[in-house]
This record gives C-alpha cells, structure tokens and sequence, in this order.
C-alpha cells in the first residue's frame, strides 16, 4: 500500500470498509426465508445485471467519484430498508432496490483504478486480494450477528456501505467523466464478446468452488469449525502469495497468465473432485486459493489495457456481467452434475479454449480507411490486437 498513489490507497480502502459487511448476499435465502429464497434470488440477480449496465452508462455524464459515493449510499439505504421489510411484497422490493444499487459503483472504481498512473496488474491484484482478506473478517462478523438474526446482517452491510461512501467523498478524486464520441452507437466487439464469454467459463469454475467449499467439507465428515477456519487460512495466504505471483509474472501477458492458471486451477479442481479425504480437500483447497490469488486482478486489468480509453467504462460494464450470469448458472449446473466441484474443474479447463485468440486472416495485418475511428476500434478485433502499451 505504501507504493500506491493517494488515489488507488483511498478506493482500496473504501472497497474493503464495504467488504467487511458485504456478506448480506450470501445470507440472501435465510433472511427472504424458505418460501421466497428462490424468487429473491432471482430478482436480485437480474436487478445485479442492470445495475452494472447502468453504471457503465453513467459513466458518461457523472465523474467516477460520484457514481461510487452514489452507489454505496444508496445500496446502504436499500439494505436499511431490507433489514425492516415484512411480508413477501416487502422483503421482494427491498431486494430489487438492493440488486438495482449493488452494482452502479463497480464500473466507476474499475475506471478510477485504469486511470491511476502506474502498474495495473499490481493496482487490481491488490484490490482483489485485499477483498478476499476483507471477506474473511467479514465471515467472522457474520458468525456472531447471525445468531441474533439474518436482518442484523443487512444492519451492518447497510452501515458499512454507507461508511464507505463517506470515506469516498472525502478521500477519493473526482475525476472527470468518460469522454465518448458523441452521435456514435456503442456495440461490444468481437474481442469483448470473446473476453466475457471466457470470464463467464471462469466465473464458473470460481463460483462453483467457492460457493460450495463449506458444504463440499461438512459432507466429507469435516467438523463443524473447519470449513470457516479453512476459508480464513485461505484469505490470509491470499495476500502474500498473489504478491510474490503477481512479482515473477510480471513480464506475461494477462491472457497468458489466465490461460496457464485457469488449467492449474483445473486441475487443483479435479483433486477436491476425486479426492474424498478431508485432509486431502483442506490441502488441495488451500493450494487453490494461492493458485487464484495470482489470478487476482487480471481480468480487469486486462480489460483496463484493451480496451478503448473512451470505451473503458462500457467494457468493464459489459465484461462485469459475466459474473452475475455466472452466479445465476451455477446453481442450476450444480444441480446437473449432481456435485459442485465437478462443474469447477469442467469451467477452469473450458477457460483456456474460451480465451484463445482466433488465427487472423491473410488480410489482418491491412486496415481499411477510416479503420482508426472509435467505432471500428470497438467492431474489429483484428485491430484491437495491436498491443496498446508496452507490456
């Protein structure tokens, strides 16, 4: 942290102030109850998918700074109202106002973190890893308010939103908004196409893993204090050991890393798969989330070096809905194969395929006049290939 400019400490620090109370989501069925988990998961899922498309849009017009106290703000009065909706009617609009406020920030402090002078990689990686250490305090947060109740959870998530978002007024730049060419008609491109579909696979794989860890292990006869214990060793390992990878890696491409971590990931994958014995799941899980934390920030930081400056909000937007799609999925492919560490070994080994770049034609090299607008850079990904920075 020390390294990092004033602008990346002060959005680090706001996202892990949010991170300590973001547990709410994971705790969605209990507190909808038995009778509506499925229908407030679903509505908020879909609200989840909006609101990342509506705050890529309104990049636009409102400074990043904005969106981010705006969205924290109004995703703690949301969980606020949550915390006290009765009855079905309630508690169901209450979810969609915190689906439709959940995401609007995420655009805005992937844009924020792209313009900060210095190594994305490392700026991304360490936002990523200082969440899932903020994760696990937040998990022991969660051990001592759930026996008071689920709506003391949203209680807490709706303080530390709205704490956050304080500290994001104060501290965190504002920035101007995203400059588009006016008059032109935004569509994703064939590369950002290829890029969300290989980080909806990975999403997958991911959720599939982590979603089901704690389960995977009561099943296999772990006492009732293993699972958190684990998910703990596994978040203060996250830090240092996504780090050093990030350190020695430094020097590859961002897809290459992926496509070599997501078959490491893979495999480690298949091992919580066959292998039954706790021991050997603590251990091959625990080997999984130092595999993962070199991964952390790679996807967004390639997005941040790909994309288009003046399109960059759009793609983290567009890119950003693979993970709602693959957390509406997961379940449901669960539920086919029967197992959930399965479907995470099948996601991370699909990965590479998914990321591969297509073979350019005998006329990729040449660009047509006019291929140099905004436009054509966000239809051709022939074009977009040319490297944008030296990496």
């Amino acid at each position: 942290m020390g390294e990092l400019p004033r602008p990346a400490k002060a959005l680090v620090c706001v996202r892990v102030i949010n991170q300590l109370g973001a547990y709410v989501m994971s705790f969605l069925a209990v507190l909808a109850g038995a009778d509506l988990a499925a229908a407030a998961l679903a509505v908020f899922g879909l609200a989840a998918l909006v609101s990342r498309w509506l705050g890529g849009v309104l990049l636009d017009r409102f400074a990043p700074r904005t969106l981010i106290v705006a969205g924290l703000a109004s995703t703690g009065i949301a969980l606020l109202v949550l915390a006290v909706a009765q009855g079905p009617v309630q508690v169901l609009t209450a979810v969609a106002l915190v689906g439709l406020t959940f995401e609007i920030q995420e655009p805005a402090t992937q844009e924020s973190l792209a313009r900060v002078s210095g190594r994305r990689g490392d700026l991304y990686g360490l936002l990523g890893t200082s969440l899932v250490a903020a994760g696990a305090v937040g998990g022991l947060l969660a051990a001592v308010l759930l026996p008071l109740g689920a709506r003391w959870l949203a209680v807490v998530d709706g303080t530390t939103c709205l704490l956050a978002a304080g500290v994001a007024a104060v501290f965190v730049e504002r920035g101007p908004p995203t400059k588009r060419t006016p008059g032109v008609r935004w569509r994703p491109s064939r590369r950002l196409l290829r890029l969300t579909v290989a980080g909806t696979v990975f999403g997958c794989g991911y959720l599939a893993v982590l979603m089901f860890m704690p389960l995977v292990l009561l099943q296999r006869g772990a006492p009732a204090w293993l699972p958190g214990l684990t998910l703990t060793g596994a978040a203060l390992l996250a830090p240092l050991t996504g780090r050093l990878g990030r350190r020695r890696l430094d020097v590859f491409e961002h897809e290459h890393v992926l496509v070599v971590g997501s078959g490491v990931l893979g495999v480690l994958a298949l091992v919580l798969t066959v292998g039954q014995a706790v021991p050997l799941t603590v251990a091959a899980y625990l080997a999984w989330a130092v595999a993962d934390s070199v991964l952390q920030g790679r996807w967004q930081a390639m997005i941040a070096d790909v994309a288009p400056e003046a399109e960059r909000p759009r793609w983290f937007a567009f890119f950003g809905s693979s993970w709602g799609v693959a957390q509406s999925a997961v379940p449901g492919l669960v539920a086919l194969a029967g197992a959930a560490m399965p479907v995470g070994a099948a996601a991370f080994l699909l990965t590479p395929t998914a990321l591969r770049r297509p073979r350019a034609g005998p006329g990729a090299g040449r660009t047509a006049p006019g291929a140099e607008s905004a436009n054509t850079l966000c239809a051709d990904e022939s074009v977009e290939e040319r490297p944008t920075h030296p990496s």
